[in-house]
């Protein structure tokens, strides 16, 4: 009996000792997945202070992604290419980089920055009680003249009305004989203005709204300082009809020539257009930015307006294009299927650059940084090759000398690089991954740009002229920008006068009858072309 009871009692404390087995096995699990839960709340954590930093940098911090100062030491942490050559090649290459620092432009004098404009002599003389000398008496003799100062003079702006009248004449001799013959006085010059305004009036409007950002409404108001009363609306629509009707043949031409290249690049900006058909006015449009590449023929910026971000939208517009397209890393631009896609590197080293830690951007140890590096020293390659060599030939072969063995010390690292899931890193570094193929695509050909900051740059003047005027009210002022940006900043990027440009167009009035050697014939790279405005605004001076 007493046997029996052990047994029940062992029996018992199995069973005890099982079930804390299976409460300590409990335990462990639950303390397991709380240590998941802690750190992927950490992480969490870590990955929205990441976001704050950046989103607090993006308000109050600089824009710009230049270093304001090298990181000690990194021109040799990562030099792999350096490591194969001799030692003299090493500091040669050395030299060569520091010899490219920039250097501060000097200051210009006043006689440079006057330059070309007319001057206006005046002699600060004594008066004539005061000819005389003080000790004799004698008359004065005048034996030269000193300069004294030199000052800018500005003559504001004058409004005229032009009236034309055509001399009416007849045949005397016609009329004695019962057939009188009129004849009438013509100017023989095309003129397709709509409405009151010159050509001169017109590319003045022109020019104030889309060259220095002035709105209309502020327009309105300038125009009254000068004695005329011309609403807001009639300037719309010296805008919008002229253009359609003067510049529309010139942006076609530019696009056709545009398309003949064999590199191009490509962007897009937000543009709000109130009055879309069956589209709220707080709908977001699209301005579309496509320009040439930084190669030694004669530049074309074209700007194109869209209803929405859509691919077919760019697409559409370089149809049949089979060149190189440079482009940021928006797949939209996947559906032109004929064009070789190049990416940016400049985009790539802005990741990096915003998945810098707060307070570390000169700590080699970070990933981000250590990829960045890399990346500056193609920059740094890059504006030397474009410094030393001008043919497409010469620049593709220094590239492949001199640029392959970073870009392989790059990919090597990128292959060992890693980052935490869902943080600025990550998302780096899986940009990065995803187009390699199309960021090594700018070594095939020397006309290929290494970055797209050119169109970039070609972006500004909208975006600071959309901070101005905030809108487009209707479609077609959102068309007649396209076309009035296309020229001015074609005609800039060509060196023309932009204002006298704008006035040679308006008057030459290109129309949809002309042939592409007329178009070609009012171009702005064309010389004969350029000597014109350059007399224009030399004679606008006088």
């Amino acid at each position: 009996m007493a046997k029996s009871a052990r047994d029940q009692q062992l029996i018992e404390l199995k069973d005890t000792i099982s079930e804390l087995n299976k409460t300590v096995a409990s335990l462990r699990d639950m303390i397991e997945l709380l240590n998941r839960q802690l750190a992927e709340s950490n992480q969490e954590r870590d990955n929205l202070k990441q976001q704050v930093d950046y989103l607090t940098k993006k308000l109050f911090g600089r824009s710009s992604e230049k270093r304001k100062e090298p990181i000690p030491g990194q021109m040799n942490l990562f030099n792999e290419a350096e490591d194969l050559q001799d030692e003299k090649a090493a500091a040669a290459e050395e030299e060569i980089i520091k010899g490219y620092k920039r250097k501060r432009k000097p200051k210009a004098t006043q006689a440079e920055q006057f330059e070309g404009l007319p001057v206006e002599t005046v002699y600060l003389d004594l008066p004539d009680d005061q000819k005389n000398c003080p000790n004799c008496g004698s008359p004065l003799k005048n034996i030269g003249s000193e300069f004294v100062r030199r000052e800018l003079k500005f003559i504001p702006a004058k409004v005229t009305v032009v009236e034309y009248y055509s001399k009416t004449y007849n045949c005397l001799t016609c009329e004695e004989n019962e057939e009188p013959h009129i004849f009438k006085g013509k100017d023989f010059h095309p003129h397709r203005l709509h409405g009151m305004g010159s050509s001169s009036a017109i590319a003045w409007v022109m020019y104030q709204k889309y060259c220095n950002a002035v709105p209309l409404y502020r327009q309105e108001k300038d125009w009254e300082q000068y004695g005329v009363k011309i609403g807001r609306a009639t300037l719309a629509n010296w805008i919008i009809r002229n253009s359609a009707e003067c510049f529309a043949p010139m942006y076609g031409y530019f696009r056709k020539k545009l398309l003949e290249r064999r590199f191009l690049m490509a962007d897009e900006t937000p543009v709000q257009v109130l009055k879309e058909p069956n589209r709220r006015p707080e709908s977001k449009s699209y301005m579309w930015i496509y320009r040439t590449g930084e190669d030694d023929s004669f530049p074309i910026i074209m700007y194109r307006y869209s209803e929405t971000r859509a691919g077919e939208n760019a697409k559409k517009f370089l149809d049949g294009y089979t060149g190189y397209l440079m482009c940021d890393g928006y797949s939209g631009y996947n559906k032109i299927k004929t064009a070789r896609r190049c990416s940016c590197w400049a985009h790539a080293r802005r990741y990096l650059v915003e998945a810098i830690p707060k307070g570390k951007e000169n700590d080699i140890s970070e990933p981000a940084v250590q990829g960045i590096t890399y990346i500056d020293k193609l920059f740094r390659l890059e504006k030397q090759i474009k410094q030393r060599h001008h043919s497409s030939d010469a620049i593709k072969q220094a590239r492949l000398q001199k640029e392959t063995p970073v870009l392989e010390g790059f990919w090597s690292w990128l292959d060992q690089a890693w980052a935490v899931k869902g943080s600025r890193m990550s998302k780096a570094l899986i940009y990065i991954r995803n187009r390699k193929e199309d960021l090594m695509r700018y070594l095939e050909e020397g006309y290929c740009s290494f970055s797209n900051n050119a169109s970039e740059r070609s972006v500004k003047p909208f975006v600071i002229g959309r901070k101005n005027w905030l809108f487009c009210d209707t479609p077609d002022g959102a068309v007649a920008s396209e076309m009035v940006y296309t020229i001015i900043e074609t005609a800039k990027a060509n060196g023309v006068n932009i204002y006298h440009y704008l006035c040679y167009l308006l008057e030459q009035c290109p129309s949809k009858q002309s042939s592409e050697e007329e178009l070609e014939s009012f171009a702005p790279w064309n010389e004969e072309v350029q000597e014109e405005i350059s007399h224009r605004a030399k004679g606008s001076k006088l």
